[in-house]
């Protein structure tokens, strides 16, 4: 049971937000941070539900922190019970992977000298994404006495000094309360609803208090040494998202909701049912077990499961990392997750990328250029979020351009639907939507190449790849690649469409205008793009002129605690050979079938050295860990992995406070399943090549594929 479990066994007030971060909940629809219900100074209470963006007018838009469900104060003979008083005699939080429960355990001495024990329990249902649930029990240890419950809804709140929220109206009554606000600019309302039971106690009083921005519900029981009281909180959470009149529809489904027992089966159930499909059995490695449940627990507690307009942010829904802005993190990481376990909700995360197409058409229009380019940074419409200025490791102001010209982010996506639709078989999902991204984003391309005369081939000029440590490149193989891919995906995708939905076709023939002259334009570029890769070594150049940089001792810079680029500075990094996170090694591993076991171990030999690995982008290690597995080098493959696996349960990038690594999480799985397991989509199906590594007696995990589960046990 232990590999089901994350335990905290000591309070420690350093590592507040770190945990905060570590012990979120969430149920596909919202999520929140495992902050404290009574509080505690300095703490982020936040709660972040998919869509719910505002506008930092001239800044930024962002997801934006909920009014919060959690406060539940608690005082006893009169005083509060905090972490920050009396004492802590005993101490213990505990998160249940398995059915998604957060429980926390404390024995606590007030000021005065009255002993208590508390098992505090919350949930974000899984079976009903509007229901939430927070159980607080109470056991006087060694006096008979007065406890008060005061449990409330709280509006004020923010981004970490942003304010996003106008409020609108609240209500109380002694067992009910509700608070209505709205977001300042973007105009999306929410409603909180909660009620209160106490059980265990004879008589209670209970009040409701309308304060302003804090409606509260209050309960009051006499209690005896060594009996337990339960104070039970339902919450119902609705945004205008969902329904028009958020109010009625928040309080008609609190009046419906079921007890608390029953709330919790049935999510519970939800767990056990999802678990079943998605979980990975690792023995002989309790530690690698317990990171791998942990990562998919929190994968599967973000992923939007009803609303196919939302995507997972790359810092999910645990934190203010990036603005809960989506990027290629989703596609290429976590997608592949989902596509071969939970294929419904693959499907949800690629129609967020269908609904922005006309955010990514804007943006192409913006530049210039015809078809469509996704952004870097996306949110609700699909327009480009990324900040254009950001404060650099010198307190100095840095222009940010992958917003700019990152746009690999075409072919990421269209891979990602690609790969969709060759795991599933999901026809009306090409036609009716796969389609029309993977060939718009392709007109892009098109419209972007430009001819070299000198050279005789066409270019991607201006562009950043994955490696975001050298800016304004021209021809980085990756991009290169990926985009010549990307066209040759498009041509075949075009074929297919005519053979199996011929009016489909025309429409997008003409809507895109995929005329002949266009197409034969494709091909010409497909067979003329330039790509720096020696036929005879294996080896590529990254991009023009990367071999002509100066290739620093990393070694020199040890001990530090800081990315190389922030320790060197932005202008000086792009002077040297470090890059920031896999890119050739990326091409090699999304296209591995195209290339031999020497070009990738020419290209592993050459440029894993020079990728800032500890303090890089949390990105490499799952890929680096899948590449080493490829290439038989298992325990260097296990020690990518581990540092993956553990990224936020040790905090190793030192930014765990500010979000789950949502990539991170996603190559966790990647590098099980196709490194360790080996598996392989090819045309006959699945195919696997296991690889475990020294100590794993077992590797058990199952996949889908086009509607069969196929069950995949490996031992030594």
């Amino acid at each position: 049971m232990d590999t089901w479990r994350i335990i905290e066994n000591k309070f420690d007030p350093q590592q507040l937000h770190h945990k905060e971060t570590l012990f979120t909940l969430g149920n596909g629809y919202a999520g929140t941070r495992g902050a404290f219900e009574e509080g505690y100074p300095g703490a982020w209470p936040t709660t972040l539900v998919h869509g719910v963006f505002d506008d930092l007018p001239l800044f930024h838009t962002e997801l934006v922190n909920c009014p919060n469900w959690l406060p539940f104060i608690l005082l006893v003979e009169g005083e509060r019970f905090g972490l920050d008083r009396g004492r802590i005699l005993a101490y213990e939080r505990i998160l249940d992977l398995g059915h998604g429960v957060l429980t926390r355990w404390v024995r606590w001495q007030s000021p005065a000298g009255h002993m208590v024990d508390l098992v505090i329990e919350r949930f974000m249902s899984l079976a009903d994404e509007h229901a939430l649930a927070i159980r607080y029990q109470v056991t006087p240890r060694d006096f008979r006495g007065l406890l008060e419950f005061h449990t409330g809804l709280s509006g004020c709140v923010d981004n970490q000094g942003v304010v996003h929220w106008d409020h609108l109206d609240q209500g109380a009554s002694p067992r009910a309360i509700w608070l209505h606000s709205r977001t300042r600019h973007t105009g999306i309302e929410l409603c909180l609803a909660a009620s209160l039971n106490i059980v265990g106690a004879d008589s209670p009083e209970f009040e409701g208090q309308n304060c302003e921005y804090h409606p509260t519900l209050t309960a009051l029981c006499q209690v005896a040494s060594g009996q337990t009281i339960t104070a039970e909180k339902r919450v119902v959470l609705y945004t205008s998202r969902e329904t028009a009149d958020v109010r009625q529809e928040a309080l008609a489904h609190l009046d419906q909701l079921p007890s608390y027992e029953a709330l919790r089966v049935a999510h519970e159930a939800a767990w056990e049912k999802t678990w079943t499909d998605c979980d990975i059995v690792i023995e002989g490695d309790e530690d690698a077990q317990r990171a791998v449940r942990y990562n998919l627990f929190q994968l599967l507690a973000a992923v939007p499961r009803q609303d196919g307009r939302v995507s997972i942010p790359a810092k999910t829904l645990s934190g203010y990392g990036y603005k809960g802005h989506v990027f290629w993190d989703t596609e290429i990481f976590m997608l592949p997750f989902f596509t071969f376990t939970q294929p419904a909700l693959a499907r949800n995360l690629l129609m967020y990328r269908y609904h922005t197409l006309p955010g990514a058409r804007r943006k192409a229009k913006n530049a210039g250029f015809e078809g469509a380019i996704f952004a870097w940074e996306s949110a609700a419409t699909g327009d480009e979020v990324t900040p254009r200025w950001a404060i650099g490791p010198t307190q100095d102001p840095v222009r940010i351009w992958c917003g700019d010209i990152e746009l690999h982010i075409n072919a990421d996506v269209a891979y990602a639907v690609w790969q969709y639709w060759q795991a599933t078989g999901d026809d009306e999902f090409m036609v009716h939507y796969g389609a029309e991204i993977i060939l718009d984003t392709a007109v892009f391309w098109g419209s972007r190449a430009e001819w070299n005369q000198e050279r005789g081939s066409y270019e991607f000029n201006d562009v950043i790849g994955p490696d975001e440590n050298h800016e304004h490149v021209n021809n980085s193989v990756f991009t290169n690649c990926m985009a010549q891919w990307h066209l040759k995906t498009a041509l075949e995708t075009l074929m297919w469409l005519r053979q199996h939905s011929p009016e489909k076709a025309m429409e997008l023939t003409a809507q895109l205008d995929l005329c002949p002259k266009r197409l034969a334009h494709w091909a010409d570029v497909i067979s003329r793009l330039y790509i720096s890769h020696d036929h005879e070594t294996g080896l590529m150049e990254q991009f023009d002129g990367f071999f002509d940089l100066e290739d620093p001792d990393l070694r020199s810079l040890e001990p530090r605690t800081r990315s190389v680029q922030s320790l060197l500075g932005v202008e000086r990094t792009q002077q040297v050979q470090v890059i920031k996170q896999p890119d050739v090694l990326m091409l090699l591993y999304l296209l591995g079938d195209h290339y031999d076991y020497q070009t990738k171990q020419v290209n592993w030999d050459y440029y894993v050295p020079r990728t800032d690995q500890t303090y890089g982008s949390s990105l490499s290690p799952s890929i680096h860990a899948i590449l080493a597995c490829e290439l038989g080098q298992l325990e260097t493959a296990y020690e990518f992995f581990m540092e993956a696996a553990l990224m936020d349960l040790e905090g190793l990038r030192g930014n765990t406070q500010d979000g789950i690594h949502g990539g991170s999480a996603g190559g966790t799985w990647q590098a099980v399943v196709f490194g360790f397991g080996g598996v392989h989509l090819a045309e006959e199906g699945l195919t696997a090549t296991p690889r475990l590594p020294q100590g794993w007696r077992r590797l058990r995990f199952r996949l889908q594929h086009r509607g069969r589960w196929h069950e995949f046990d490996f031992r030594q």
